[in-house]
């Protein structure tokens, strides 16, 4: 008999934080109060962008995209999370786990490519400024976005369909609090080199580049403010890119973290809590940077909210 043969299991259980019976109580509370704050915060900055004819700029056009991928990150994690959490269980079908792995492939690879995408923005408007409205043209600005989407697709299909043809024996148990490819790969009975060779070369194609692409930006950014000769021209400048940046360090800065926690320590809940940084925390956490350091945000706001009020 093949390994083909034994491969469906029903159900993987995922591990989560802790298995004390008296820590499900709280931490339902904390990651429901964080899914609704990040569902509300990324629908409110989509509805300020769709609804004010100011924003319907590139970036606020990039903007309202990353929203809609954050939006979409923690609606594919933290439901089942808190399902599990209510109910005292930590099972999940085997079609459940995939699905759950693929849309999470999908959402995190767009959300990388499209802060690269962004960066390239602010690099096009502060670089090439008399050049940024024939560049940035709204056809080019959505092909960029299709990419992006096509290409985290592509990826995440791609992967799904390398796992589905894996064999899972006896081991099920998942060390994380969702399906994430790499504990899924260490499940498995049979050969996983080519899942792993292809692991390796995406992260590297899809996550460093487009954190390169980055990098060069923001470098070509900052050496153009700096021959801005006064400093409100200077500050100005970097006012435009500075909640992009912010957003940025945070997303890779906990990206960081977690691979580096893994790397120092085999502890399932440290992995754990470390991941819930970038797929939960950052999502819930990009509406208020965007929306507090941003004039254009708020004052769309403040217009929706009168808008609003006037038809009560």
């Amino acid at each position: 008999m093949g390994p083909a043969n034994q491969t469906h299991i029903s159900e993987f259980l995922l591990l989560g934080f802790s298995e004390k019976p008296e820590h499900q109580l709280p931490f339902f509370g904390l990651f429901l109060g964080i899914y609704l704050i990040a569902v509300g915060g990324n629908l409110l900055i989509m509805l300020t962008i769709a609804s004010d004819s100011h924003l319907h700029t590139p970036m606020y056009f990039f903007l309202s995209n990353l929203s809609l991928v954050d939006l979409c990150l923690v609606s594919t994690l933290v439901p089942k999370m808190l399902v599990n959490l209510l109910t005292h269980s930590k099972a999940i079908s085997y079609a459940g786990c995939l699905t759950q792995m693929y849309f999470f492939m999908v959402f995190a690879c767009s959300d990388n490519l499209l802060l690269a995408v962004m960066a390239y923005d602010r690099f096009v408007a502060i670089c090439h400024p008399l050049s940024y409205v024939t560049i940035m043209s709204p056809q080019f600005c959505g092909l960029l976005v299709l990419l992006s989407w096509m290409i985290s697709v592509l990826n995440a299909l791609i992967h799904s369909l390398l796992v589905m043809r894996l064999s899972f024996c006896t081991e099920h148990e998942i060390t994380h609090f969702y399906c994430d490819l790499t504990p899924v790969l260490k499940l498995s009975c049979t050969d996983t080199l080519i899942n792993n060779i292809l692991v390796y070369l995406t992260t590297g194609l899809l996550g460093a580049l487009p954190f390169a692409g980055i990098l060069f930006s923001y470098t070509q950014i900052c050496s153009s403010i700096m021959r801005v000769p006064s400093t409100g021209g200077k500050y100005k400048a970097f006012s435009t890119c500075g909640s992009h940046l912010c957003v940025v360090s945070l997303f890779y800065g906990t990206v960081l973290g977690v691979y580096l926690s893994s790397s120092v320590t085999q502890s399932s809940s440290k992995r754990s809590v470390a991941s819930v940084m970038y797929t939960v925390v950052t999502p819930m956490l990009n509406p208020f940077i965007y929306s507090l350091r941003n004039k254009d945000i708020k004052d769309a706001l403040r217009r929706l909210i009168s808008r609003t009020t006037s038809f009560q």
